[in-house]
């Protein structure tokens, strides 16, 4: 499980799956409280975190920014527990939407200044893939055909005062008629966009440590999207 918090992504992995990618510059390892945040760099590990670790990372994710942290990892042999226990902390609002794509162009959004992909909450009763098409359809005017999962994103924001965890749906979709494209301007989005993938990249670099997740798992699925430069 993988969450944007303030835009920092914070890796909940098992013990048993741990198969470290990276390297880390700040490693604890089962700490009674949380380390200073000024100790924070660069990649963090913590192993055997308790309850009362991550009541106190979540809220110092959540107030702080953290300049010099690129990512924190939280290795358990109780990740089932605890991610139910972090995830107890906020509500829960699920969306969904899609990676769309015309031959070897994908659409993007802009909306509040960053560059995005098109999505929005659940209705009642509705489901992931239901959620994904109307709303793609709704944010760009265009028709769609829907596709594969990609994967699952989660993040966090407040809103009147309360901690949001945002679940959304990703999946691969393909327009099937672009004739009447337009931005869904009363949800805030002022342009629309084709972008090929070397413009993706470039936009990409405007927007949330999220929506570059997203498109690196979308890649791995469209292994052709990547060849076009």
């Amino acid at each position: 499980m993988k969450i944007f918090i303030n835009d920092k992504p914070l890796d909940l992995v098992s013990s048993k799956k741990f198969l470290p990618k990276k390297s880390f510059e700040c490693v604890y390892d089962n700490p009674n409280e949380l380390p200073p945040s000024a100790e924070f760099h660069d990649d963090v590990l913590i192993k055997n975190p308790s309850k009362d670790v991550i009541v106190q990372l979540l809220y110092l994710l959540r107030s702080r920014k953290l300049k010099n942290l690129d990512s924190i990892t939280l290795v358990t042999a109780e990740k089932e527990m605890l991610k139910k226990f972090i995830k107890s902390r906020f509500l829960i609002i699920k969306a969904a939407g899609g990676v769309v794509t015309k031959e070897d162009k994908i659409l993007f959004i802009h909306r509040l200044g960053k560059w995005d992909l098109p999505k929005g909450k659940f209705e009642k009763k509705e489901t992931p893939e239901g959620c994904a098409v109307r709303e793609v359809e709704e944010e760009c005017n265009i028709k769609v055909k829907l596709n594969k999962p990609i994967c699952i994103t989660w993040h966090t924001y407040t809103q009147n005062k309360k901690s949001i965890l945002k679940k959304t749906y990703w999946y691969k979709m393909k327009s099937i008629d672009d004739s009447m494209m337009k931005p869904q301007v009363e949800e805030g989005i002022d342009d629309i966009k084709w972008l090929q993938h070397h413009e993706a990249k470039t936009a990409l670099i405007n927007s949330y440590p999220s929506m570059r997740y997203l498109y690196k798992r979308f890649l791995k699925l469209t292994p052709k999207i990547a060849q076009t430069l």
